[in-house]
């Protein structure tokens, strides 16, 4: 069992964006087990397959911190058919990434989120045609006055593509949101890589934004172009592959709480 499941997920990046461009389907497996349930560890929920647990790519457990998140992931395996499809398993492989790529190496994962700080997509508005400036005021603004009045991070915005820098205090400032939490870190970072803005990811973090705001926030420019200049059927089904990978990534923090006290309420009061 081992063996294929190394074969079927060992080649799921952590990055969203990378892995939608690999998403053309690999050879399915059969499916080899019965059933799926959710095991009991020391403070962690395994993963059993006829209770028999699963690994990852990197043969560690996987097995969730929470029982809500181990019933979701025991869910994906239980939903597969005749064949197994990695595709339709976006939470089996955010974990895998999660337990093999963050557990380990936190701060470099921060650190990717810290980039995006500095260059964040809600700082760079356009200043024509007005329906696309109306439409960033509209679904941006809100998270810019979020930001500044719960996380104390007061951003400069920007007309055009030309860098910002940004105040050294607001970055300071933001970083601090950045969860610690491995599981919600990892989920933190593929919703920065996603949407392209570390500030959407902080905020659907924070449960300040649901995961289709967020999504619709971050397609602003998008959903203008297919309006004016009509859809883009491959794009289109690229999108629909990220999405999932988009609802994953909530999942983890909707049914994981932040084991920091206090540290969501503060945020929504905001």
């Amino acid at each position: 069992m081992r063996d294929l499941i190394e074969d079927i997920f060992a080649r799921s990046p952590l990055d969203p964006s990378e892995a939608a461009r690999r998403s053309v389907r690999p050879q399915r497996r059969r499916r080899f087990y019965r059933s799926a349930r959710v095991g009991e560890g020391a403070g962690t929920f395994p993963i059993l397959l006829d209770d028999r647990p699963v690994r990852t790519p990197a043969r560690r457990v996987l097995e969730a911190p929470s029982r809500a998140l181990a019933d979701a992931l025991a869910a994906e395996w239980n939903a597969q058919g005749e064949f197994l499809d990695p595709v339709s398993m976006p939470l089996t492989r955010l974990a895998n990434s999660i337990i093999d790529g963050v557990v380990d190496a936190p701060e470099a994962v921060a650190a990717e989120i810290e980039k995006y700080l500095a260059c964040d997509l809600l700082f760079y508005r356009v200043d024509r045609p007005e329906g696309l400036v109306a439409r960033q005021i509209q679904h941006w603004d809100p998270l810019i006055a979020w930001a500044r009045d719960a996380l104390g991070a007061s951003f400069v915005l920007a007309q055009g593509i030309n860098f910002v820098a940004q105040p050294e205090a607001a970055l300071k400032a933001a970083r601090a949101a950045i969860p610690q939490d491995p599981w919600r870190l990892g989920a933190a970072n593929v919703i920065t890589t996603l949407t392209g803005s570390a500030l959407i990811a902080l905020a659907v973090d924070a449960r300040r934004l649901s995961a289709q705001d967020a999504w619709t926030a971050a397609h602003v420019d998008e959903d203008w172009n297919m309006e004016l200049w009509g859809r883009d059927e491959l794009a289109l089904e690229r999108r629909r592959y990220r999405w999932a990978e988009m609802e994953a990534a909530a999942s983890v923090l909707a049914l994981h709480p932040d084991p920091r006290p206090g540290v969501a309420a503060r945020a929504e009061s905001g």
